[in-house]
């Protein structure tokens, strides 16, 4: 039997998207399975008490339990580092290997790879996020270089409605953001159905669109060796492989 690659994925315990999405991505590499860790997140604010959620000490937990399962990677499939900093996510990937010995990535920390080996400057952004939420995270990817040019927000916090947005208002904000020619749009949200629109409307728009969710699972595929470019039919993101 060949070696089984075992990854590993931090839930938003609110999330009912990133878990059948992942699984259906890996779902043609015959030795790869996701495997989920869920800790308490039902809003998202930038009050206290939902900022509070991000907490290190509930994630590392849900870390140690995924550890048991031996996984070989362990990511982070929020994007809570897009308002808190980035930082945030580089701590918390550091306290995970620390604690368990296992390299850990995030969403965001996939997706700022992403757009830094591509060469992406401008981009368009597209989120269920409220107001105040969007702002801090435009602000947050300016600061690291990379400038929002165009955005479309639904100004929601309760974490499950995002799962309930349609392909179509989905579609719409999409093309409404391509309209301004970013290099590339993200659907920043974990609980969003936007990677299974992600093919198509690239073909449709030519422009790359990454995805929250490919990107913690093509991130965790590149840590663990497996050529990303056997991904089939979930957009451009895949079509690069790179190594550790």
């Amino acid at each position: 039997m060949a070696k089984r690659v075992l990854l590993g994925m931090l839930t938003p315990s609110s999330n009912t998207v990133l878990e059948p999405v992942t699984s259906a991505m890996v779902s043609s590499l015959s030795e790869v399975s996701a495997h989920f860790g869920r800790f308490r997140v039902t809003e998202i604010s930038l009050q206290e008490q939902a900022l509070q959620q991000f907490d290190t000490t509930p994630l590392v937990e849900a870390a140690q339990l995924l550890a048991d399962a031996k996984v070989n990677a362990i990511a982070w499939n929020g994007t809570s580092a897009g308002w808190l900093g980035f930082e945030a996510d580089v701590q918390l990937c550091q306290q995970i290997t620390g604690v368990t010995g296992i390299p850990a990535t995030t969403s965001v920390l996939a997706l700022l790879e992403i757009l830094r080996d591509r060469q992406i400057t401008k981009f368009g952004l597209v989120t269920p996020y409220l107001t105040d939420v969007q702002e801090r995270i435009i602000v947050n990817f300016a600061e690291a270089g990379f400038h929002c040019i165009a955005e479309q927000h639904l100004n929601l916090s309760v974490n499950f409605d995002f799962s309930e947005v349609t392909a179509d208002k989905l579609t719409s904000m999409i093309r409404t953001v391509a309209a301004e020619q970013p290099q590339a749009i993200l659907t920043f949200c974990t609980n969003l159905r936007a990677a299974p629109l992600v093919d198509a409307l690239e073909k449709e728009l030519g422009i790359p669109i990454y995805d929250t969710v490919a990107a913690a699972v093509w991130k965790s595929l590149c840590m663990t060796s497996v050529d990303s470019r056997r991904v089939e039919g979930w957009g451009s993101l895949f079509s690069h492989s790179v190594g550790k």
